[in-house]
């Protein structure tokens, strides 16, 4: 089978398209043969070495496709059964196969197509357990969402305002402003031409919002705070500029006794019920139509540094897949 592995850390150019045998199920596993793989940040701290691992490694945290076989011990899935998965612990996502615990693999419904569920696992998971877990919105809450227009983003959008949310969007281009409009988003921040915070003060006359979902960190930390109103929480998701710096914790208290998390999906699906219930969710959403998918662009696994570049570069909105 082809598959990208990493051999050492560095940019897209270490990203390297190889020949591999496909491995053989062992007990508690799935081979899975991939169909469609999501490209996700997480992929880039994996292949910098921001996320470390042991080297050389393969990539990818997320796919859809077909059980070809199944090891022994094995209950929840069959051979022929249509499933999808993100996080498992094991990369292997960017290849023609890969072997994945069974107990984290969901199996699809007839009206999502592998490549649909390849761009809504990992983000649209996250977006569920973001505004239903780390910080339950309710109707009357206002909210900011950073990357409005990225894959979570977009979903965010459309899960905050189901929920009866102000939702303040933050983007680059006025383009993307409008995609998240599109997706409910009650104003769009283009922050390239307006400062943010002063913005979201304006749009809620000093009284700043209940919850920001942070998936850039770096750039946006201290002006996300500065958000919040007070008991608000900030629910730092991802860090596309690069980690926050240390951070004295008086300043929590100074700013109105904020909340600070910083979650991860695997946390929010411990479980195989957890799971289940968080994924079944979201893709009976996108089934009943009442969850859109964006997907941005597909490339061929063979061009996965092309694809990173483009993820990387703020080139795309919603999702990208690769294609083995």
């Amino acid at each position: 089978m082809k598959a990208i592995r990493v051999h050492q850390f560095g940019g897209p150019e270490v990203l390297k398209f190889e020949e591999l045998s496909i491995p053989q199920p062992g007990p508690g596993q799935a081979l899975v043969k991939i169909e469609a793989s999501g490209v996700n940040f997480i992929d880039v701290y994996h292949r910098t070495g921001l996320y470390s691992s042991p080297l050389p490694r393969l990539m990818g945290v997320e796919g859809a496709g077909v059980v070809e076989a199944v090891g022994a011990d094995v209950a929840e899935v069959q051979v022929g059964d249509r499933v999808a998965y993100a996080f498992t612990g094991a990369p292997g996502a960017y290849a023609g196969h890969t072997l994945v615990p069974a107990v984290r693999l969901v199996t699809l419904p007839s009206a999502v197509d592998s490549r649909t569920a390849a761009a809504a696992m990992l983000q649209g998971m996250t977006a569920h357990y973001l505004v239903h877990s780390a910080y339950p919105l309710k109707k009357g809450d206002a909210c900011v969402i950073h990357a409005a227009a990225g894959g979570v983003g977009l979903l965010l959008c459309q899960m905050a305002k189901q929920l009866g949310a102000r939702v303040f969007a933050t983007v680059s281009t006025e383009d993307k402003a409008r995609l998240a409009q599109e997706a409910g988003a009650d104003a769009g921040i283009c922050y390239t031409e307006q400062d943010f915070e002063t913005e979201v003060k304006r749009l809620t006359d000093g009284q700043g919002v209940q919850v920001v979902y942070d998936s850039v960190a770096k750039d946006t930390f201290e002006k996300s705070l500065n958000c919040l109103a007070p008991r608000g929480y900030l629910v730092l998701y991802g860090q596309s500029s690069g980690p926050v710096p240390p951070f004295d914790l008086n300043h929590l208290s100074a700013k109105g006794s904020l909340f600070l998390t910083r979650p991860t999906l695997t946390h929010y699906t411990r479980t195989r019920e957890e799971l289940l219930e968080r994924a079944h969710d979201v893709l009976k959403q996108i089934s009943a139509s009442t969850l859109k998918i964006r997907i941005s662009a597909t490339f061929p696994l063979a061009e996965a540094a092309e694809a990173h570049r483009q993820l990387e570069g703020r080139k795309t909105t919603g999702k990208v897949l690769l294609i083995p």
